[in-house]
């Protein structure tokens, strides 16, 4: 085990799914996976290791912002062998394309600013998604009719800002379609340990109109999210 994780060797699977938040975890595993376990609960931070179509898959919570989700990340990669990582998160949109209950699958990412998540900068330059996840996304999300968008997203470190939302300007004049708070890094760590990473999130707030989707709907709102990312896992590397 490690100082954040409790699960033993061999608890987790080669294939794990990131949710930032623990609720979602388990709804995730309960209501998709067969025979799901619990092999994390730690700090509240649920973790979860069952069945997708024979195959194994882990769900484990990452907790909000860059700091919490590098802490899960790395542990998962680095102690129990974690070979592809999707993230399977929440967004802002920043755009009109990207309406509320989408989903916005991270084709590239950049940082806020030079300033935002300096802890960046321990895994070197900008990363991307896995070439092969991110076809596979797109392909089978077009399959399922889900509604998507795909492009280039932002991450910040910062939720509740001075600012407001004057500071996405710079993002959306570059095309950016929606931002999180977890990407950058996912991307980062994922190519510093040679793992594949894909990055898809709901949208369930949207910047500019100040429409947001209530967190009483926000577990059945993550049914095709989560079916996407079962989908792509359970066709393997």
């Amino acid at each position: 085990m490690t100082p954040h994780i409790e699960a033993h060797r061999g608890d987790y699977a080669d294939m794990v799914l990131l949710p930032g938040d623990p609720q979602r975890a388990e709804w995730m595993a309960r209501t998709f996976l067969e025979a799901p376990r619990c092999v994390n609960s730690r700090r509240g931070a649920l973790g979860f290791t069952g069945l997708f179509r024979g195959q194994p898959i882990s769900i484990q919570a990452t907790g909000i912002g860059v700091s919490s989700f590098l802490i899960y990340a790395q542990e998962l990669l680095d102690y129990y062998g974690a070979r592809t990582l999707i993230r399977t998160g929440t967004c802002g949109s920043l755009s009109a394309k990207a309406k509320l209950r989408s989903l916005v699958i991270s084709q590239s990412v950049r940082p806020e600013s030079a300033q935002s998540g300096q802890v960046f900068g321990l895994y070197g330059t900008a990363a991307g998604p896995d070439p092969t996840l991110l076809a596979r996304a797109l392909a089978k999300a077009a399959e399922l009719g889900i509604e998507h968008h795909a492009g280039l997203t932002l991450c910040s470190d910062i939720f509740h800002h001075p600012d407001g939302r004057t500071r996405f300007a710079e993002a959306q004049a570059a095309g950016a379609l929606a931002v999180d708070m977890e990407t950058s890094a996912l991307y980062r760590i994922a190519r510093h340990f040679g793992a594949s990473a894909l990055s898809i999130c709901t949208v369930v707030d949207n910047i500019e109109t100040g429409e947001l989707t209530d967190y009483s709907e926000r577990q059945q709102l993550f049914t095709d999210m989560t079916r996407l990312a079962l989908e792509i896992a359970g066709e393997g590397r």
